[in-house]
């Protein structure tokens, strides 16, 4: 058939489909162009930039030293720090994906970091949970929740988080505030993002100067902290593209915090473990629930002795009763925990049942039993003292490591959990004060 002479030619139609295409792309770009965006706490703006990705590794991850400067000086020096003047957007959620034995420990990991460093805080903790899993996104850091929190925490100098090496821990939060702070983690870990501090992945209060505050971009303060993101392409949001890599560790340090530390290598109980029911968890929280209020201390509770209610209201110290089967523990427990959304129980054999928290290191390792479980995440386990009472290896608490006394805390008299004044571990070095920092075009 012949063609119509008034039809288009196929040049025709290929100009017209790259007018139809590129018009829109253009009016988008000449829209976006040199369009500001906000950031920082006050009018700063800036333009989006693009960079290459460098072929050299990301930067090390030192130890930080600081000037030795006044504290008013150096609030002085660092309101002299301009804000960085190139976008500061809001990170991408994090959603925590593994085991709910994994979670659990994430959760009272983040948790400790955000309550040791920023107090009881909302503000606070949120803006460092923030801080802690931009780094388990960076490749510089390590790739575990936990095992960001507590990097370095063998060394007295050289951990990321002072509290991890300096006794911090020695001090028990509350039991209203560590709950918080574990329903902040929790939220954190589900895909809530903080994001005025963007992909920050240092800190320092205001009342500190540390080398490193010309090297890194000032992007937010919250309070009196001051946050920072590296500089080039490894502060930018491609270079957190790394992801959670295996469990997450056991920490013994918060072990008097967080059950979900004790013991060691146990996955979730199966339905046909001895301590869950036929029903499982869920038919096991909706039994009736056992009053047990301070009125119980000293007193048989579901055939064990209370010996120490938690603050929480949730955490259980028993004794065992004697000539009993190890086999019907779990049993015990269950009948103990029974109706409780979340419980916790840490026993011992007669004589050696601790009277009071915070528990010493030598009374972790005498604990024959311990049980929890969490609704919410789905965790149930149990587990022995296998030295005590051989069981399979799955079952066996985790022999503990004893690490090197803590250096005393610097600060003997402050009760309580205090609020930290530093992200990094710091060596004051007796220098000559940094000169102001002139503002600069980014």
């Amino acid at each position: 058939m012949a063609a119509r002479a008034d039809a288009p030619s196929p040049l025709a139609w290929i100009a017209w489909a790259l007018i139809l295409i590129g018009l829109p792309m253009a009016v988008a770009g000449w829209e976006t162009r040199g369009r500001d965006v906000a950031h920082g706490p006050g009018p700063v703006r800036g333009r989006v930039a693009r960079i290459e990705q460098p072929p050299s590794p990301p930067p090390p991850v030192e130890p930080v030293e600081v000037y030795a400067l006044e504290r008013d000086e150096a609030r002085r020096f660092n309101a002299a720090v301009p804000f960085s003047k190139l976008a500061n957007p809001a990170a991408r959620p994090f959603v925590f994906a593994g085991s709910p034995e994994d979670l659990a420990r994430a959760v009272d990991c983040l948790a400790a970091a955000q309550i040791y460093e920023a107090g009881d805080d909302a503000t606070g903790e949120q803006a460092v949970a923030q801080v802690v899993l931009n780094r388990v996104r960076h490749p510089a850091f390590p790739k575990t929740v936990c095992g960001v929190v507590f990097q370095g925490q063998e060394r007295r100098t050289g951990c990321q988080f002072t509290f991890t090496c300096d006794g911090a821990l020695a001090r028990t939060p509350g039991a209203a505030a560590w709950d918080r702070a574990r329903e902040i983690a929790r939220e954190a870990l589900a895909g809530k993002v903080y994001k005025p501090v963007g992909y920050a992945t240092h800190y320092h209060t205001d009342w500190v100067v540390p080398y490193w505050s010309g090297s890194l971009d000032k992007i937010a303060v919250v309070g009196t902290h001051l946050f920072f993101r590296w500089r080039g392409w490894w502060g930018t949001p491609p270079a957190f593209r790394f992801t959670r890599d295996g469990g997450e560790p056991l920490i013994g340090k918060i072990a008097r915090l967080s059950p979900a530390h004790v013991g060691g290598e146990v996955p979730v109980m199966a339905q046909d473990a001895p301590v869950v029911t036929a029903g499982g968890l869920e038919a096991l929280v909706t039994q009736p629930r056992k009053s047990i209020g301070a009125d119980m201390l000293g007193k048989s509770v579901a055939g064990v002795k209370l010996a120490v209610l938690g603050p929480d209201g949730k955490s259980f110290l028993v004794e065992l009763p004697g000539g009993g089967s190890p086999d019907g523990w779990p049993a015990l427990a269950r009948t103990f925990c029974a109706g409780r959304l979340e419980c916790r129980i840490m026993a011992w054999k007669a004589g050696a049942t601790p009277g009071k928290l915070p528990l010493t290191d030598p009374q972790l390792d005498a604990m024959s039993f311990a049980y929890i479980h969490d609704a919410g995440s789905g965790l149930q386990r149990a587990l022995w003292n296998c030295e005590q009472t051989p069981r399979p290896k799955e079952q066996c608490m985790r022999r503990r490591v004893a690490a090197a006394p803590p250096a005393p805390p610097t600060d003997a008299g402050l009760a309580g959990v205090r609020k930290k004044e530093r992200f990094e571990t710091v060596t004051i070095a007796p220098v000559n004060p940094p000169r102001a920092p002139q503002s600069r075009q980014e």
